[in-house]
């Protein structure tokens, strides 16, 4: 008789250890399954490549950006561009007219444009017109490091077509010595 009852017991936590095992596995799936979807969905995690946005996101940096439905003037979004991901600064919203001296100062809407991010102002490589009117549903984007980058003042890239970008640019993760705000 104790042998059976021993048995019966061994079975019944053979069970439970059963239905706690497929319990766990099935709730770290859904775990995993919604982490992905929200980091894909609506905070997608970037590393930074490249010194267009020096000093303020360096290469390596890993940042968080938020799907969002408005932008503004000083952004820092990203974006697609031929099958790339870039991260630049957003100077002109729809409408805005944008011009660029040859002392890199920045108008937007006849007013200069106040710049503390920058360390120093470059003309950088353009090939349009100024004063430069920014398409609707598009947005006019500078990288920090003026001289290097390849933005909007180049026809190649021009302005961000809003359904290009994949959000607003908020949070440095990495290295854990910059961790904070992303501006």
């Amino acid at each position: 008789m104790d042998e059976l009852t021993g048995e019966l017991n061994r079975e019944k936590y053979h069970s439970r250890y059963k239905k706690l095992l497929r319990s766990t596995i099935y709730t770290l799936v859904i775990v995993a399954a919604i982490s992905v979807l929200v980091a894909t969905l609506l905070l997608p995690v970037l590393q930074i490549y490249g010194t267009s946005m020096n000093p303020n996101l360096q290469e390596g940096d890993i940042v968080v950006s938020v799907k969002s439905p408005q932008f503004k003037t000083g952004d820092i979004i990203a974006f697609y561009y031929n099958n790339r991901v870039l991260v630049k600064r957003i100077i002109g919203c729809p409408g805005d007219s944008v011009v660029i001296t040859d002392s890199g100062d920045v108008y937007v809407n006849n007013t200069l444009l106040d710049e503390p991010y920058l360390t120093e102002k470059s003309y950088g490589n353009a090939d349009i017109e100024y004063p430069y009117t920014v398409p609707q549903n598009s947005f006019f984007v500078l990288g920090d490091h003026r001289e290097s980058s390849v933005d909007s003042r180049s026809s190649l890239v021009g302005c961000v077509e809003k359904e290009e970008i994949i959000g607003k640019i908020i949070f440095r993760v990495w290295p854990i010595k910059r961790i904070g705000s992303a501006d």
